[in-house]
């Protein structure tokens, strides 16, 4: 009985040891697994860093960009295209003006009434509404049908109090958030197609013809007057409240900038014929590109299966239709190369499946447990992840969308430097001390990525700081706005009715 006993003891041990061995073979075996995926995050975080001295010399390349823009066409990476926007709207203004405003995945339509003072600006009427994806890959007169058939539907809703029962035409500008070669302030050509629009028959033509044209089949009694990009309707809107504004930046599905510059820089343009001695200028800043640009594998490969590859690589990094496939990639690589977020899911392989507005809301998620990066996983088929791991996705978009915020200040800072507005004397020269060179400077910012996403706007805010000093930047004001590139583009066909047009460029 006793042998049989100490059989069973040792038994029992021998079990016991096995499970003990085994216990600690997976305990190693998660923990090598865990030091794996903190690696690839260190990796991550050295890739995407922007040390203030790359930041530095991102602004100085964009200044040098500029320059070169505005000496010939073709000669930079920017393309600093001419507006045929001389004066901006000072609030004299009167009347009634429509705006339809085609962004990347919305398009809005408005109503402005203007009684000839600031204070008396009335927006009317507004609808916001999404672009239907099929319209992406549609054809010109299937999209441009469809703009005009919500114009219609809005104007139908005046009801007998319209403005063509006194025989006048309405006027309307189209906000255009695509590149545009203009011809005058009311015509220009599509250069080409970006945020994930791809109507290849568009290419050089003009894109207010086109939305005419699709008014005019509807028999509605609308003057396309204006066609002007969003960062100008922004600069508009912005000036019209605040004169010291002299930029506009657009922080959305895409991004883009412009600013105000005097005519005699613009040397590519022999004939500026402008009565205010300066013009605004489209920069068109997506496609800066720079070795300084902290570019990885993760941009690389998102680059090489977008419909635009090798083109616009600056909005690529920094652009709201793209941060959240960033991110989503990262989750994806560290899934190849470890199982803590458990099977990889055919849902997360897919592009663009992940939102920036779901980075922004697992980024700001303050609840202990996480509770909405684990529901935003979970809709990505990565359910059930333990918290260590839901912190891992916060640091992820954190590490995404500082460096996006980062590139950004570093954009703004070099329009400034362009102008003369970063602190410094002149382009070249040494940085002044003299609190007199410092003149008070507006931004206005526009765009979801910017007004939505707080962590963002603070990243983005901190960086001027450290790029421009506090004694600089204490003199320059970022005004975010909503709806100021519609509005502002309708402020602008109330300001001039005038069309100027350049035949020597």
């Amino acid at each position: 009985m006793g042998r049989v006993l100490v059989m069973l003891t040792a038994a029992t041990a021998v079990v016991a040891c096995s499970v003990a061995t085994v216990m600690v073979r997976r305990r190693v075996k998660r923990r090598r697994k865990w030091r794996k995926v903190v690696g690839l995050l260190k990796d991550l975080e050295e890739s995407f860093e922007t040390p203030l001295g790359r930041l530095r010399q991102m602004v100085d390349a964009i200044a040098v960009e500029m320059q070169a823009g505005l000496v010939s066409e073709g000669g930079s990476k920017l393309k600093m295209l001419l507006t045929f926007v001389d004066d901006l709207p000072n609030g004299s203004e009167r009347g009634t003006y429509y705006a339809l405003h085609l962004g990347g995945s919305y398009f809005r339509i408005i109503r402005v009434h203007l009684g000839g003072q600031r204070s008396s600006l009335e927006v009317q009427d507004i609808e916001r509404h999404s672009i239907p994806t099929s319209l992406l890959n549609s054809t010109s007169e299937v999209l441009f049908d469809f703009l005009a058939s919500s114009l219609q539907r809005f104007i139908e809703k005046e009801g007998h109090e319209s403005i063509s029962s006194q025989d006048v035409k309405r006027e309307l500008a189209f906000t255009f958030s695509f590149p545009v070669k203009q011809t005058s302030l009311s015509s220009g050509v599509l250069i080409k197609w970006t945020k994930g629009f791809a109507i290849s028959e568009m290419a050089g033509e003009d894109i207010a013809e086109c939305l005419q044209g699709a008014v005019d089949r509807r028999g509605l009694d609308i003057h396309v007057a204006a066609l002007v990009n969003d960062t100008v309707g922004a600069l508009s809107y912005g000036h019209y409240h605040d004169p010291d504004t002299i930029a506009a930046v657009v922080f959305g599905t895409g991004s883009n900038a412009c600013y105000l510059e005097r005519t005699d820089a613009i040397i590519k343009c022999q004939n500026p014929r402008t009565t205010s001695g300066s013009m605004v200028v489209n920069m068109e800043w997506g496609n800066f590109w720079s070795s300084r640009l902290p570019r990885t594998s993760y941009d690389i490969e998102l680059d090489a299966e977008s419909l635009n590859s090798n083109d616009m690589g600056f909005e690529k990094m920094i652009g709201g239709m793209y941060l959240g496939d960033i991110v989503r990639r990262v989750i994806l690589r560290m899934s190849q190369e470890s199982d803590i977020f458990g099977p990889i899911s055919s849902i997360l392989s897919t592009p663009f499946v992940l939102r920036t507005n779901s980075v922004s809301a697992m980024h700001e998620d303050d609840t202990p447990e996480l509770h909405e990066v684990a529901t935003i996983l979970k809709h990505l088929g990565v359910p059930n992840v333990p918290l260590k791991v839901r912190k891992l996705v916060v640091k992820i978009c954190d590490v995404v969308t500082r460096r996006a915020a980062r590139l950004a200040a570093a954009g703004i800072s070099g329009i400034l430097k362009k102008l003369g507005r970063d602190g410094s004397v002149g382009e070249g020269r040494r940085r002044s001390s003299d609190k007199q060179m410092m003149r008070r400077t507006v931004v206005a910012v526009e765009g979801g990525l910017y007004s939505n996403y707080r962590m963002f706007r603070e990243y983005m805010d901190e960086a001027l700081r450290d790029i421009l000093g506090d004694d600089v930047a204490r003199q320059v004001v970022i005004k975010a706005m909503e709806d100021g590139s519609s509005i502002g583009s309708a402020l602008l066909l109330a300001s001039s009715h005038s069309v100027r047009t350049i035949s020597n460029i």
